[in-house]
């Protein structure tokens, strides 16, 4: 019989109960005993949910306050020196300052409030971040958490077996950074390597019968060295398990040039994406071990569609013929970490559309239902496959989804009209003579703090509590008060605030045709932070203006100049839930198209300067290298046919915030914006190396301060990052700007440190003046 599985749920709360309770505990609102309560609440009701969706193998310890890097971080005791953590169990003041800087948690003591946090980074090529180990010369490692074995017997305790799931040792290497000297991180794994033998001891001498270890970086690019690792590790991991069966679980791609390594490794099931990578089945088919299991992964835990049931059960039909349903594992091609909690919870959505879609509730249901098909035969779900066929069949066909006129459009597209009128060089003279900006110009990244009244008067807008004209007032309002305070603080040019956008993707989502906003589609961004994406259910266009009465009204408040704010269409794409009947290439296009109308909408209206966010070019990259060419290549045409129609005298800007640009920048430099802004204050400067050797031509805005943190940096701090910034750019490339957007930020850290930064800027155009 085939096994219905699963490798992990989402562990935010239907109604995000996490989150609450999480932010609650950090501002003093609770106890950490109620805390724990509310964690053990979510995982009992997680836990008995898969059970009623007939769910064998359950998973344990996919469970985490903030993040499960940061957990098998805590469990092996890889704990920076700066944390001054006493070498004994981790407890939470020390694991929410790894996790948020030395004020991460409420009992944090004293001396380690300056402390920073660890760095944050994504997830693979998902939306999701993890806080990215760190490691020294001399790292040692120790048990320091129980947690694996404690959430394994939780389980046990309300008669429920679970597959403990560990993230596994390779990849807990490959994806941290060593500090202060560079050192292969796997030179470290022979004393890592006795930690994850006492965990699995602990395991099987608690009763369990099988774990999961995830290893996703076995579909990355990896080295001869890496991939013998991955032999030694299992080795001797599967030598001393003890009867303890290891499920070896890799996705987001195909394992390529991996997989004899994977089915080579001693576990007694494997378990590949076939979401992703159908493609792989015949091959791993071909070189599984007979005494190896396979788990295929065909329900998509990263999207939101409903499974197509004929072409799961071709794959697993094919999967049985070749090695039986005794050996054979039905579950999600990832984590359902990815996915919302329960579509039970969309009471608005339209009637249509909601029968396509399935969240993480759902997507059990649909692993249940494949299993007994298998299993049980075809009549024994005799209803639930007719009624997924007519879904199927409705959705090909459903006029809400294809629009020949958007279709035209992007067939008219050609070369010409993704390109500005002239080169940089001659761009830059014009906008330097109509701009009229000083040496060293200070904006902001476009948001401004999201306070609790502005919270407050969106949700009783849309609860119908507050009239358009009331609330549009309120946020005029808003608006005027961000703009006094930037000329107050001396800024040079202006955005409005972005009081009226509850997200920076959601916002255009609810504009544009072809997209559908949810009530409770959250899923976990990172930590405490969960976000909200749009649904690309069909082919899009813009159905009016979206932006421009806001910008508008902003620029009548004041004679500086006013930035015009849009997110681009590379990030829109990332931040939703894309559709999966066209290339992504083909639907970002049709974003690409929506926002060159808004942005020669804005430029029509008077506004000069038009900021463009593509925060996400970076991580839509590919996870295999020989994959980016033809990625990059759309990617960047999207954002220029989204920028190119304006006149040279209009400045475009791009934001891209906390990403690798040595390896892209070639594609930087073609997204030929005439300003970018990056992160580099939490680098002190290392993102602009990727930049000496390139000798980026245009302007560079290089953050001078965290705004993830609530530390407020002093003049001296900004002044020292930006005579960096000397050594590698020409004064007039630099701008001066915080490294992202202000909206998570509380206004007593906003203010003093726009202040001290324009202070900086002032500092050092006094500076060069002397210098010349």
């Amino acid at each position: 019989m085939a096994i219905a599985t699963n490798l992990g749920f989402p562990r935010i709360g239907a109604q995000r109960e996490l989150k609450r309770a999480i932010e609650k505990f950090w501002s003093g609102k609770i106890e950490g005993a109620k805390l724990l309560e509310v964690c053990r609440e979510l995982r009992a009701a997680n836990w008995k949910l898969q059970q009623a969706a007939g769910i064998e193998h359950i998973p344990s310890n996919d469970f985490s306050m903030y993040d499960q890097v940061l957990d098998t971080s805590a469990m092996v005791g890889a704990v920076p020196k700066r944390y001054q953590w006493s070498g004994e169990t981790v407890d939470s003041s020390t694991y929410f300052a790894m996790a948020r800087g030395g004020k991460g948690g409420k009992s944090v003591a004293a001396s380690t409030e300056g402390v920073s946090a660890l760095e944050m980074t994504k997830w693979f090529d998902t939306n999701y971040h993890y806080l990215v180990p760190e490691f020294e010369v001399h790292q040692e490692f120790k048990l320091s958490s129980t947690k694996p074995v404690d959430e394994y017997l939780e389980a046990k305790a309300l008669g429920i077996e679970t597959r403990p799931v560990l993230l596994g040792p390779v990849s807990f290497l490959l994806l941290g950074k060593t500090w202060e000297e560079q050192i292969d991180p796997l030179s470290l794994l022979d004393r890592l390597l006795p930690v994850y033998e006492e965990v699995l001891s602990q395991l099987k001498e608690a009763g369990a019968e099988w774990v999961q270890i995830d290893e996703p970086c076995l579909v990355l690019d990896l080295t001869e060295a890496q991939r013998e690792a991955y032999q030694q590790t299992y080795d001797r991991l599967c030598k001393k398990a003890g009867g303890l069966k290891i499920a070896l679980a890799t996705y987001f791609g195909h394992l390529r040039d991996n997989l004899k390594t994977a089915v080579s490794l001693p576990v007694a099931a494997l378990h590949i994406d076939l979401v992703r990578a159908p493609e792989q089945l015949d091959e791993v088919l071909d070189q599984l071990p007979a005494e190896t299991s396979l788990s295929v992964g065909v329900i998509d835990g990263r999207n939101i569609w409903k499974n197509d049931f004929e072409k799961s059960l071709s794959l697993i039909e094919k999967t049985i013929n070749r090695i039986g349903s005794e050996r054979t594992l039905i579950g999600p091609s990832c984590s359902l970490l990815h996915s919302p909690v329960d579509l039970d919870n969309e009471t608005d959505l339209d009637v249509e559309i909601k029968q396509w879609l399935a969240y993480a509730k759902q997507k059990l249901q649909e692993i249940g239902v494949l299993t007994q098909c298998v299993n049980q035969g075809n009549e024994s779900v005799a209803n639930a496959l007719a009624e997924n066929h007519a879904a199927m069949e409705a959705r090909r066909t459903s006029p809400k989804v294809h629009r020949q006129d958007v279709k035209e459009r992007c067939a008219s597209v050609t070369e010409s009209i993704l390109k500005r009128q002239s080169p940089y060089v001659d761009r830059y003279k014009k906008q330097v003579k109509t701009l009229g900006l000083p040496l060293f110009p200070t904006t902001t990244i476009g948001s401004f703090p999201q306070t609790n009244e502005i919270r407050k008067a969106r949700a009783a807008y849309k609860k119908g509590e507050l009239s358009d004209a009331d609330y549009e007032e309120f946020l005029k309002t808003c608006i005027a008060r961000d703009i006094k305070y930037q000329e107050e603080a001396g800024l040079d040019v202006l955005v409005h605030g972005e009081a009226e956008r509850n997200d920076m993707v959601e916002y255009f989502g609810e504009q544009l045709e072809g997209f559908l906003a949810t009530q409770n589609g959250w899923v976990q961004s990172y930590g405490s932070r969960c976000v909200k994406p749009p649904i690309i259910f069909g082919d899009i266009r813009r159905k009016g203006p979206m932006t421009i009465k806001w910008s508008q009204y902003a620029q009548s408040c004041t004679k500086k100049l006013m930035k015009g704010m849009l997110t681009g269409p590379v990030t829109i794409l990332q931040w939703s839930f894309v559709r999966d009947d066209q290339p992504r290439s083909e639907t970002c296009q049709q974003i690409g198209l929506a926002i060159r109308d808004e942005v020669q909408g804005l430029e029509a209206s008077g506004i000069r300067i038009i900021q463009i966010d593509e925060p996400a070019v970076r991580e839509g990259l590919p996870l295999r290298r020989a994959d980016w060419d033809a990625y990059l290549k759309w990617a960047v045409d999207c954002f220029r046919l989204a920028s190119a129609g304006v006149r040279d005298e209009t400045q475009i800007h791009t934001h891209m915030c906390y990403s690798e640009f040595n390896d892209i920048i070639e594609a930087i430099a073609a997204l030929d914006a005439d300003v970018i802004s990056i992160e580099t204050s939490r680098s002190n400067m290392e993102l602009l190396d990727a930049f000496v050797q390139y000798k980026y031509p245009n302007e560079i805005g290089p953050g001078v301060y965290d705004i993830h943190s609530p530390r407020v940096p002093t003049v001296k701090w900004m002044e020292d990052l930006l005579e960096k910034a000397l050594d590698v750019l020409e004064p007039q490339q630099i701008w001066v700007n915080p490294d992202c957007g202000l909206k998570t930020r509380k206004w007593e850290e906003v203010e003093p440190s726009l202040k001290n930064m324009v202070e900086a800027a002032k500092s050092l155009r006094e500076k060069v003046a002397t210098a010349h």
